[in-house]
């Protein structure tokens, strides 16, 4: 076992930390291929059987959390915005999540528009994504609380060459500056041996 971060001040032999060593095969994947073994390692070291299986469900339950919030990011467009004040962004993130509970609620209405390889799956067992592909055709049937939108003229905007006096606030990111070493200064030329020139 090699040393790790926590350990880099620690002299001598590692310290040997008990606890409950899982597991964890798969015979098949859904896809028809296999998946290697994967082991877990869990801090308690007298874990009852019933626990065992509760710590592989959940590492298998993260795998729904991490589609979930990669579908709310690329699909949904969760950081597509790049939004000033924090209120907007709750905001923005409290719509998000409406949007997303749109789609799980229209799993039984929306029908089943498999990609080619997908297996069919019942109404209650539809992902978010393959219910956003029949949404289309239901968000014309359904109807909308919100009334038409009333024509009305874009206002007149900042006058041409009149500069914006409420300059976006500009919050500290942290950046983390390289550590680098500086330039070396480059040699002086040799003034006593130049360089001989090609003739002719």
């Amino acid at each position: 076992m090699t040393h790790r971060t926590a350990w880099t001040s620690h002299t001598g032999t590692l310290p040997i930390i008990e606890g409950t060593v899982v597991l964890l095969t798969v015979d098949r994947l859904p896809s028809g291929g296999t998946a290697r073994p994967v082991w877990l390692w869990w801090s308690h070291p007298k874990a009852s059987s019933s626990e065992v299986d509760l710590i592989w469900q959940a590492f298998l339950r993260r795998f729904d959390i991490e589609h979930t919030f990669r579908m709310l990011i690329q699909t949904i467009g969760w950081t597509s915005l790049k939004l000033r004040d924090p209120a907007a962004a709750d905001r923005w993130t409290w719509l998000v999540l409406a949007a997303y509970t749109q789609l799980r609620l229209a799993r039984t209405a929306v029908a089943d528009l498999r990609l080619p390889g997908e297996r069919p799956a019942p109404p209650e067992r539809l992902t978010p994504a393959r219910v956003r592909r029949g949404f289309r055709n239901l968000r014309g049937k359904a109807g909308n609380p919100a009334s038409a939108p009333k024509p009305s003229r874009p206002g007149p905007g900042r006058p041409p060459g009149q500069r914006n006096h409420r300059p976006a606030t500009c919050h500290n990111v942290h950046i983390v500056t390289s550590t680098k070493p500086p330039n070396t200064p480059k040699r002086p030329k040799n003034s006593a041996n130049p360089r001989p020139r090609r003739t002719g």
